[in-house]
């Protein structure tokens, strides 16, 4: 850690209630159906104003402004002044006068209030990710924050399947959801498994590492098992191919990390470590097969690998959305037809004359490239770019134990779900944005040092 985290900043009163807070909104927010109601996004950015309002009362206590120099941030600032200048009114505004009671929008975006809504949303997550650079840098936060998501996965993973086997008519019997599959107390089951996949990329990192206690080995492999269960429950295909990504992930990282340590045997760690988690992926994925076997799960398991569906088209419909989205971006190449303006723009350009109401392209890099363009999709790689090569150098650097088995977990569980990102959308879940940029926050902190603090201008007496 850094000299930062030694100092009065993150022992003050205020600064350990950001730390709450930064774990109690992913959380909060995956509870309550993925805030993906306008309601919950509300709660959130009142979450967001909170935050501020204590990371501004800690700079002021202490003289300074205190932020994060890491270059992760810049591309999220990109897409909020992409979608600002998508609401700029220069385009046309699309039907002669007299003909709708209201005028209407001349604005770039398909659809400015859903690009209004995605600014709101990003500025929420860049307050963020902003304030997790700062607050979550000390050993005790990043242990605790870890094990928090670990727990909170599996209790997911646990109420999940019980409600699977329950199967309500409604999340928590509150909620209905007549058009969706829903899981857990995610409305898209695709979605609760992409969940599952950044904690049981955490997990697995933990488990298979280094500075963890023995004696919470046996309770973090009963998660892991829940989390597994879970994700072949959904009958997900993506979340069980990107589940296996992760595990690919965690052990290669795991075996590059430790390669040149020896223990006394002479014998390689990383070898040993390899061995280790190929034996326990083996004798988990037989346990695995005969619990949702035994609890009538057999139909999710076969579609989860691909097999068990009727359908003439195995990628049920999302050749034609990716082909859609294509032309919207051919059509928009520059700045896009607006950030999350997909679902207006589709019908203008679907061959197949409204047969579908698509809102989303099911994938989200060709989502992108539609709402926004060049640029948005430019900001989209480049984000995937830096978080790599600071997950790559985090693991390298971050001290051999505890704080390294995070970085390899978080980094694991990101490549899942950006995985996962190549057949559906779990990203634009803000539960599951949340939880990825609070991973992204960790493998920073172990890893890199780079903050400022810019002294406050005294007022003149």
């Amino acid at each position: 850690m850094n000299s930062l985290a030694n100092s009065e900043v993150l022992d003050s009163r205020s600064s350990q209630a950001v730390f709450l807070l930064l774990l109690a909104v992913p959380i909060l927010a995956t509870i309550f159906y993925g805030a993906v109601d306008p309601a919950a996004q509300g709660l959130l950015a009142l979450a967001s104003i909170a935050i501020l309002v204590l990371w501004a009362v800690v700079s002021f206590k202490h003289g300074s402004i205190i932020y994060s120099q890491n270059l992760l941030q810049v591309p999220l600032l990109a897409l909020i002044f992409l979608g600002l200048i998508q609401l700029i009114p220069f385009g046309s505004a699309g039907a002669p006068p007299g003909v709708m009671s209201v005028s209407p929008s001349s604005a770039l975006s398909y659809d400015p209030f859903a690009t209004r809504m995605f600014i709101i949303r990003i500025v929420a997550l860049l307050v963020f990710f902003s304030a997790a650079l700062i607050f979550l840098r000390s050993s005790r936060r990043v242990r605790a924050a870890a094990i928090t998501i670990i727990v909170f996965g599996a209790l997911m993973a646990f109420v999940g399947t019980l409600q699977w086997l329950a199967k309500p008519d409604a999340i928590y019997g509150l909620r209905p959801t007549p058009q969706a599959i829903p899981f857990g107390s995610f409305v898209n089951q695709h979605h609760f498994a992409a969940f599952m996949e950044m904690t049981i990329g955490l997990g697995l990192g933990v488990a298979i590492g280094g500075g963890t206690k023995r004696s919470m080995l046996p309770l973090i492999g009963t998660g892991l098992v829940l989390m597994l269960i879970a994700i072949v429950l959904t009958g997900s295909r993506g979340g069980v191919l990107s589940t296996g990504v992760v595990f690919i992930t965690a052990l290669a990282a795991t075996y590059f990390a430790n390669r040149r340590v020896e223990d006394k045997e002479g014998v390689s760690n990383a070898r040993r470590v390899t061995m280790i988690g190929l034996v326990a992926t083996s004798l988990g994925a037989v346990l695995l097969l005969a619990i949702v076997i035994a609890i009538g799960g057999a139909d999710n398991l076969l579609r989860g690998i691909g097999f068990g569906t009727a359908s003439e088209d195995p990628t049920s419909g999302r050749l034609h959305f990716w082909s859609v989205a294509l032309e919207i971006f051919q059509a928009h190449p520059l700045i896009g037809a607006g950030m999350d303006a997909f679902g207006n723009a589709f019908p203008l350009y679907d061959s197949r004359n409204g047969m579908f109401r698509v809102e989303q392209a099911h994938n989200d890099y060709l989502q992108m490239l539609a709402d926004g363009g060049l640029i948005g999709f430019t900001a989209t790689v480049v984000f995937i770019w830096i978080l790599v090569k600071t997950c790559v150098r985090s693991i390298r650097s971050a001290s051999e134990g505890f704080e390294r088995s995070v970085a390899i977990g978080a980094f694991a569980g990101m490549v899942g779900i950006l995985t996962h990102s190549f057949v559906d959308f779990p990203l634009r879940t803000t539960s599951n944005a949340y939880v990825f940029l609070l991973l992204a926050a960790l493998v920073v902190v172990v890893g890199d040092s780079t903050w400022k603090r810019a002294k406050l201008s005294k007022p003149k007496s």
